[in-house]
């Protein structure tokens, strides 16, 4: 691996773009990220971006309008999953060669109906909503944990939740007070259209969905999306789900993330190179 990734942030087009580039040229096919609800292109920052930044992938994350530093924070509950899609397109524009697609969550959703109308040589789902949408999910943590979906709604309303939701929601190892509140801190509202996109409204039209190679990744111990509907997703897509043991939904923030970040690494030097 080589060393000292060059960070930059960019701002495309009111997409804000965290760029995180190899110290040495390469020829590796680009990376992007795209986070997911509640977050912004800071989630990648201090784990993955310069993890594979140093093996060699230029790396760049967007923060969906709306969110991070980009656009829209004012007019967030009027924007759609359609335009968060317009948003990852943009940024590839921008690149000027197509990225694999790496998207977490909410971003693997995103990715999803990305890939309805373009390609990518490789796209990584990691605890994405599945193609079915968020009902099952939602219903799930309804019957399990309805305190906690509580708590999650009030930040729908701008508000603050505990660090233990925090931690109950993200984490299954153990994690930092710090980190804990370093997500907290960063949790933000979420597009009320968007949510109801992933419900129901605006689900990926499977016919229609470019079939690039694909990698899904869930987490046992996953509360958000669990990892039921994550090898739900990957029947759906004729593919073998990859589920890490005694993770949760924050598999790039978890203790053992580096673990995650060398499987996809793996998978992606294998499939990019064919």
């Amino acid at each position: 691996m080589t060393n000292s990734p060059k960070i930059q942030v960019t701002n495309v087009a009111g997409r804000e773009v965290i760029s995180c580039l190899p110290s040495q040229s390469t020829t590796k096919t680009p990376l992007l990220f795209v986070h997911g609800a509640f977050a912004g292109g800071w989630m990648w920052l201090d784990t993955f971006l310069p993890w594979f930044a140093q093996a060699g992938y230029p790396c760049h994350a967007v923060s969906l309008r709306g969110h991070g530093g980009s656009t829209d924070r004012e007019r967030i509950d009027w924007l759609s999953v359609a335009d968060y899609v317009e948003d990852v397109q943009v940024v590839v524009d921008w690149l000027g060669v197509e990225p694999a697609l790496i998207g977490h969550s909410m971003g693997g959703f995103v990715v999803q109906k990305y890939l309805e109308r373009y390609s990518a040589p490789a796209a990584v789902l990691l605890c994405a909503v599945p193609p079915q949408g968020l009902a099952a999910s939602q219903f799930h943590m309804l019957l399990q944990k309805p305190g906690l979906l509580l708590e999650l709604n009030n930040v729908m309303g701008g508000g603050m939740v505990s660090l233990e939701a925090v931690r109950e929601s993200l984490f299954a190892q153990p994690v930092t007070d710090e980190v804990l509140e370093a997500f907290r801190t960063h949790m933000q509202v979420e597009s009320q259209r968007a949510i109801w996109d992933m419900t129901m409204f605006n689900l990926p039209l499977l016919p229609f969905c470019q079939r690039p190679p694909l990698f899904i990744v869930g987490a046992e111990h996953d509360v958000m999306v669990p990892a039921f509907l994550v090898q739900t997703c990957a029947h759906t897509y004729g593919v073998t789900a990859h589920i890490f043991k005694g993770m949760g939904h924050a598999v790039t923030h978890e203790k053992d993330w580096p673990l995650v970040a060398a499987t996809l690494k793996d998978w992606l030097d294998e499939t990019l190179a064919s």
